[in-house]
Formats: structure tokens, sequence, C-alpha cells
């Protein structure tokens, strides 16, 4: 049974921001729904080994004054959907499940009678709620001020949240009253629901920085339903990172600069149905993001792979502190760049925009029949097309790899990273034994090109900033100094020269691999 859909964003919100939330313009004109706050315990059920957090599936059931809600959610069905999922929602009479009342649900598979007896309270969400109906144009939108709890047995875990609920109307509509919010109380998209961290608290989970996860999707999807899949996975991707990264976690910039960077590749591999002037604009934005993400990953990077360990040999050596001091502070810099831009308003429309450019955008009802067409074709043939393309065009390239100028092969490197997400995209197009086996294959053979390509825009990088820093002057240092760093920055800068032939000759390795690599396509 398809499973009926719950259209919800959520938004996170600092406690000490609720004030000028529930004062916002937004709510003046909203009806309150009830004249007091609702207390809301929900309590949700799982096994000892959590066999429905592993299938992306929850079950709670909640209390709400003398009625209890079991609700079944799919949490992650591979879409990475940011506001919309599968909900089964029943009145049960009691606290514990009716189980009965899931045979319809996306938990009806598991329910053998191990999992029945298995079932367990793991952990519980105690809320208080205010609620707000909101009318914008045609549509209904209700409004929840979340602010409480979560326990896992002796342990707890603050709660702050706003979710955003579309009643009737259009989905666009949902997205334009969480931007109008966002303008006026620095809410955040969030990716993480009530489950996700309970499951968290409750396994004692560290923040850790998110990578990618494979994206999921019927082989035989239109265009349109597979792009936004990806992208929506990308931008899950990319706003997951962002809590962390403001922590100062570098492993948590670099994963939202690889975020922006598939999102990007993915627009860029669908262009010929992304015509449209938002769709441009969206990318504008996009490239200011990762512009300012940027040099505090190269700073990170010239620090830790070409400074410190020169620095670690030569610890008494002239110029050693002098120039280590001067990246530290040049990284730290930047960083703080990096977070400005992050939090800024700038930055939190950025995020809203591309969910609803993923949902709601006006490529979405583009009148130009070609694209139109684009949107419904089968996704399995346009992703074979889209994969010889690009194959095609590294294996022109790369023939004389050895011939090409540090800004080719840099060239080069984009269309091979840009190969490698497409065949990370598409691979649910193509489902059969040999394709799997070939695909992996052929994803290895182009993660090494890609390493070696990366390596040498890497020194490329650390050459010109390198160059820049023996150009400048500390402050503090005159004659002496300035002659002491640069002796130091010319022994970094005579390394990464020397490391160009031997890596150049591990490119053409990894070129002759990749070209030798069956097509799993085909």
């Amino acid at each position: 049974m398809p499973p009926p859909r719950e259209i919800e964003l959520k938004l996170d919100v600092q406690v000490h921001n609720l004030p000028r939330l529930t004062d916002s313009s937004v709510l003046k004109g909203a009806s309150k729904s009830g004249a007091k706050p609702i207390d809301l315990v929900s309590v949700y059920f799982d096994t000892n080994k959590l066999q429905l957090h592993q299938k992306g599936l929850s079950l709670r059931v909640r209390r709400i004054g003398r009625r209890h809600v079991q609700t079944i959610k799919q949490e992650n069905n591979g879409n990475a959907a940011l506001f919309a999922r599968g909900e089964w929602e029943h009145d049960v009479p009691a606290k514990q499940p009716d189980l009965n009342a899931a045979r319809e649900t996306a938990l009806a598979p598991l329910l053998n009678k191990e999992l029945r007896h298995a079932l367990k309270p793991v952990f519980e969400t105690h809320v208080r709620r205010k609620v707000f109906q909101i009318r914008r144009g045609q549509s209904e939108i209700e409004l929840s001020i979340d602010k409480g709890k979560i326990e896992a047995g002796r342990k707890s875990s603050p709660l702050c949240e706003v979710e955003l609920e579309l009643k009737r109307g259009q989905a666009a509509d949902l997205f334009k009253l969480a931007k109008m919010l966002a303008h006026e109380v620095p809410v955040q998209l969030a990716v993480k629901s009530k489950a996700d961290r309970g499951y968290a608290l409750l396994t004692a989970e560290k923040a850790a920085p998110v990578k990618a996860v494979p994206v999921a999707f019927a082989p035989e999807s239109d265009v349109q339903r597979a792009f936004q899949i990806i992208a929506r996975a990308c931008l899950h991707h990319l706003v997951a990172n962002q809590s962390l990264m403001l922590g100062g976690n570098a492993e948590a910039l670099h994963q939202m600069r690889v975020a922006l960077r598939r999102l990007r590749a993915a627009i860029s591999l669908f262009s010929d149905m992304l015509t449209d002037p938002q769709t441009e604009a969206l990318k504008s934005e996009l490239k200011w993001i990762t512009g300012e993400l940027g040099p505090a990953r190269e700073f990170e990077v010239l620090l830790k792979h070409v400074a410190r360990p020169v620095a670690d040999c030569e610890r008494d050596g002239p110029g050693t502190a002098l120039v280590s001091r001067e990246l530290r502070r040049k990284r730290e810099d930047a960083l703080a760049r990096a977070r400005t831009a992050v939090e800024s308003l700038r930055f939190r429309d950025l995020a809203l925009d591309t969910a609803a450019w993923i949902e709601t955008g006006d490529w979405t009802r583009n009148p130009d029949d070609a694209a139109g067409m684009l949107r419904q074709r089968p996704f399995a043939a346009e992703a074979a097309e889209q994969l010889r393309r690009q194959w095609k065009k590294i294996l022109k390239s790369g023939k004389h790899l050895d011939r090409l100028d540090p800004q080719h092969r840099h060239k080069l490197r984009i269309q091979a990273k840009k190969l490698r997400y497409a065949a990370e995209f598409f691979g649910p197009a193509f489902r059969r034994k040999r394709a799997i086996r070939r695909r992996k294959d052929f994803v290895a053979s182009l993660e090494q090109l890609q390493d070696a390509l990366g390596e040498l825009n890497d020194i490329a990088v650390n050459e010109k900033l390198l160059e820049q820093l023996g150009d400048g002057e500390d402050a503090g240092t005159k004659r002496h100094g300035g002659r002491i760093r640069k002796a130091f920055v010319g022994r970094l800068s005579g390394r990464q020269e020397a490391r160009i032939a031997p890596v150049l000759k591990e490119a053409e390795r990894a070129y002759a691999a990749f070209a030798k690599a069956k097509l799993f396509w085909v």
C-alpha cells in the first residue's frame, strides 16, 4: 500500500530565540490552536538489535491527553527526503503498539512472531507543543513549536525545533513561509527527525562528519524523479555537516564541500532539463558558498600535509616556527570566513531555496517541449547516454596527460570527478549482477585517477599559496625574519616541485587502467 505522505519541513531553533519566534510577524496573524500548549509524550519501540531502525522505520505511540496515537514512519527510504515521509497513523487503545493496525504499512514485512515478541520501549520524548494555524493563499499550514527533551534510560538531551506541516494546498507555500520565518529568526533547515536524535542518544553515537550515502530509486523512474532523489541526497549531505563544521571540525567542512561538488555536478549532468533563470540564480549561490569554504580547506591541506611534516623534521630549523605560526593564523582566518558564511542569512536562504527548488522549482514545470520530454523520459536510457558522454570526454582529454599544463590537468580532474559522481548517482539504473560488478571496478579505477589528479592539483594550489606566503611579510619581522621565512618557504616549494614527476607517472598509470575498465552501462 503506498504510504500517505506527510508533507513537513523541520527547522532547528535555539531556545533563546523562541521569544523572537513567537513575536515574529509570521505568527502574529496566525490563529493559535487551543488555549494552552499541548504536552506530548511519545514512546518509541524497537528490538534489542534495533531492527526497525536498521530498516529506516520508526514506531511510536504518542499520548495526547487521553488519546493514544500510533505512528509508523519511513524515516529514510533511500530518498534522503527532507520534507516528505511515509507515515501511517492509527488511534490505539493503550500505550502499547497495536501491530494488527500495522498490517498495511511499511512495517508489515517485518511483522513475524519473533519481532512481535521482541519489541520494547527504547526511548521517549517529552515535548510541550505550541500549535499555530497559518493561511498562505489557498494553503493551510500548521506550525508547531516543540520544546522538551529526549530520554533513553538515564540519558537525556534537549529538544527544540519548529515543524511546518502542509495540511492543504501547495508545497511551494510551505517553503515560502519557512523563508519568511528565517528572515526574522535564525532558524536552520533540519535533516534529523526526533527518531534520529533518539537513536543517536540511545546508542551513544558520537557526532561525526556525515559522508555521502548511496541513492536509491526504482530503475523505471523518470528523469525528473531520479534527479530529485539525487539532489535531495546532496542537500541532506550538506546540511547534516553544518553543525559540526561550525564547531570547527575540519572533516565536516570538507564534507560540506564534497556535498556542494556533488550537487553542482548533478545539476551539470542534468543541465538539458535545468534551463530556467531560477536554476541559474541557484547555481550562482552554490558557487558563492563553495568559494567561501575553499580557502579553509586549502590552508588545512597545506599545513597538515606540507608544512607540518617538514616542521616535525626541522623543529629548530630557521623559519619553521615563523611560517608554521603564520599558516595557522591564515587557516584560522579562513575558517572564520567559512563560519561567517555558513551562519549567515544568505546561507540559510540558500538551504531553503535549494530544498524548494528541488521539490517545486520552475524547472519542474518548464513549458519548453524539450525539457518537458526529458523530465518524463525513462531514467535508465538518459543515464547510459550521460555516462558514455562523460567517459568519452576523459578518454580524449587524458590521452596525452603528460603534456597537459596544470590548468588542463585540473579540467581533466573535474571531468573525472563528474563521471565518478555520475557512476555513483546512476547505479540504481543498472542492477544486473554483471553491471554491479563492473561498476565497482569502474569506479575503483576512476578513484585512482581522481586521486592522482587531485594530488597534482593540491601541488599546484600549494605552490600558489606558498608563493603568496613568500612574498608577504609577517607582522613584527623585517629583513632578517623575512629572509628566514623565504628560505623555509623555498624548501617547502622545492619539495612540492619534486613530487610532480612521480605523481604524474601515477596519474598516467591510473589513466591507462581506467581506459581498459569495462563499461557497466552497456
